[in-house]
C-alpha cells in the first residue's frame, strides 16, 4: 500500500537581530552622519562620494530590473490588451492626485503664508547661485521631454539610464514577445531565469544602504548645517506638515477605501523610507520598492508598468513642494497674485513636473521651469530657498515614494491584480517579508501558503 509523501513543513520565519537589520542600520548610520557633520563639517564634507556611490550603484542595476519584470509581465499577459488598461488606470491615477497634490500646496500657502512679513527686494536677490537650475529648467519642454522618450538607439536607453526610455523599449519588447507566441518562449524562459541574479544582485548592492547614507547625511548637514534653517524653519515645517497630512489624510483615505493601511505599508517600507531619507533620492529604493510590491500581492506586469511610470508621472512631493515654494517667493516679495495667475501657475506647473525623475535637485530645477513661464513671480526669489532646498528634497522624495507604493497597489485592485490575503501576510507580518528577501532570490510567484496546515493555493 503506498502512502502519499508528507507535505514539506512551511518555512519558518527567522527573527534577525536588531543590528543585522537594514533599516536599524540605517537609522544608526543617519545618526552617525548628522553627528559628525554638525559637529565636524569639514570632514564630513569629505564623504560625499560615499552617498554619491551608492546612488550610483543603484542606478545601475535599475535598467536591468524594469526591463525584465516589464518582459516577463507583459509576455506572461494572455491578451495584451490589458496593457493599455494598466497603463490607462495608472495615468487616470497619476493625474488625480498629482493635480490635487498641486491644488493642496496651493491651499497651504494660503491658509499658513510662510512668506508673509519678509519684505524681500527681488532686486537684491543674488541670482548667481540659482543660475544653472534656470538653464536646466529651459531644457524641460514638454515636446523635449516626449521626444526624450524615445532613446537614439535600442541600448541607448540602458547606456543613459533613462528610466522612460527602459520603459518604453520594455513595454515594446515584452508586447512583440507576446505575439511571437512559442518561438518566444525560449527568450521569454532565459529573461524570467535572469530575474533571480539580478534580483540577488540588488540585496547584495542593499548592503551598502548605511553606507551610503551614513555619506550622503554627512555631507548635507556638514554643507549646509543644521543652523540654515533657522531663518526660514517657517517654510520648512509647513512642507513637512503638509506633505505627511497628505499622506496620512488623503493617500490614508485612498488606502483605506481599498482595504488597507498607510500606517502599516510605511511599515512594511520602512527600510527603504530611511533610505530614501538619507540619501534624498527615491530612485536609491527603486528596485527594492518594485520587488516588495510584488512580494505583497501585486502583479508583476502591474508593478513593472506602474512603478516605473510613477517615478515620472505622480510626484506628489514634488507637486506640493512647487505650488507652496511659488507661492512662498510672491508672498516674501510683496507680489499678488490674481486668481487667473494662480490658475496659470497650477497649470504650468502640472505640466514641468512631468518627466522629472525623484532625484535630488529634481523638484528645484522644475520650480525653475515653472516660474520661468509665470514671469510674474520672480525666478531671483529662488535663491531665498536654495539653502533649504536639501532639506525639502528628502521630504518631497518621500511623499513621491510613498505615493508610488500607494498607487502599485491602488492599481493593483482596480485591474484585479492584487491578492489581498498576501497583502495583508506582508503588511501585518513584515518580518516574514524581510527573512524571504534574506533568502535571496527573486520575487516569488503569486503562491498562497496556509502556515497552519501547510497547503498551498495558486
Amino acid at each position: 500500500m503506498h502512502t502519499a509523501p508528507a507535505p514539506a513543513p512551511a518555512p519558518v520565519p527567522v527573527r534577525v537581530p536588531l543590528y543585522r537589520q537594514l533599516y536599524v542600520q540605517v537609522i544608526v548610520a543617519i545618526v552617525l552622519g548628522a553627528l559628525l557633520g554638525h559637529f565636524a563639517p569639514a570632514l564630513a564634507e569629505q564623504f560625499k562620494p560615499l552617498g554619491d556611490g551608492f546612488i550610483k550603484l543603484v542606478k545601475m542595476i535599475i535598467a536591468p530590473v524594469i526591463f525584465l519584470t516589464i518582459v516577463t509581465g507583459i509576455a506572461g499577459m494572455t491578451r495584451l490588451s490589458t496593457v493599455g488598461r494598466v497603463f490607462a488606470k495608472a495615468m487616470a491615477y497619476f493625474l488625480f492626485f498629482s493635480t490635487l497634490a498641486l491644488i493642496v500646496g496651493m491651499i497651504v500657502a494660503h491658509t499658513v503664508k510662510p512668506g508673509s512679513g519678509m519684505n524681500i527686494d527681488p532686486a537684491s536677490l543674488d541670482t548667481g547661485a540659482v543660475e544653472g537650475f534656470v538653464q536646466a529648467s529651459h531644457e524641460m519642454t514638454l515636446t523635449g521631454f516626449l521626444l526624450d522618450v524615445i532613446p537614439s538607439t535600442l541600448v541607448g536607453a540602458f547606456v543613459d539610464g533613462n528610466i522612460l526610455q527602459v520603459l518604453f523599449v520594455a513595454v515594446l519588447f515584452g508586447i512583440a514577445l507576446a505575439m511571437v507566441g512559442e518561438k518566444g518562449r525560449p527568450v521569454q524562459a532565459f529573461l524570467e531565469a535572469l530575474i533571480t541574479p539580478v534580483f540577488k544582485l540588488v540585496h547584495i548592492l542593499m548592503k551598502a544602504a548605511p553606507i551610503g547614507a551614513f555619506g550622503a547625511i554627512a555631507f548635507t548637514i556638514g554643507r549646509y548645517g543644521v543652523e540654515s534653517l533657522a531663518n526660514l524653519a517657517w517654510l520648512v515645517g509647513t512642507f513637512y506638515v503638509s506633505a505627511l497630512l497628505f499622506v496620512l489624510v488623503v493617500l490614508g483615505t485612498v488606502c483605506r477605501l481599498c482595504g488597507f493601511s498607510i500606517l502599516k505599508l510605511c511599515r512594511y517600507l520602512r527600510a527603504e523610507l530611511l533610505l530614501v531619507l538619507g540619501t534624498s533620492s527615491s530612485e536609491s529604493a527603486l528596485p527594492s520598492l518594485m520587488e516588495k510590491m510584488e512580494k505583497a500581492g501585486c502583479e508583476k506586469s502591474v508593478v513593472g508598468l506602474v512603478v516605473p511610470t510613477g517615478y515620472s508621472f505622480n510626484l506628489d512631493g514634488t507637486n506640493l513642494y512647487m505650488t507652496l515654494a511659488a507661492l512662498f517667493i510672491a508672498q516674501a516679495t510683496n507680489i499678488d497674485l490674481t486668481l487667473g495667475q494662480q490658475v496659470t501657475l497650477l497649470l504650468v506647473a502640472m505640466l514641468s513636473s512631468k518627466g522629472a525623475a525623484g532625484v535630488t535637485g529634481a523638484g528645484f530645477i522644475t520650480l525653475a521651469a515653472t516660474l520661468s513661464v509665470v514671469p510674474t513671480v520672480p525666478i531671483a526669489g529662488m535663491a531665498l530657498i536654495l539653502g533649504i532646498d536639501r532639506f525639502m528634497s528628502e521630504c518631497r522624495s518621500i511623499t513621491n515614494f510613498i505615493g508610488n507604493a500607494v498607487a502599485t497597489v491602488v492599481v493593483s485592485r482596480w485591474e484585479g491584480a492584487l491578492d489581498p490575503v498576501q497583502l495583508e501576510r506582508a503588511l501585518d507580518g513584515a518580518a516574514d517579508a524581510e527573512y524571504i528577501a534574506d533568502a535571496g532570490g527573486a520575487p516569488r510567484g503569486r503562491v498562497l501558503e496556509n502556515t497552519t496546515t501547510g497547503e498551498k493555493t495558486a
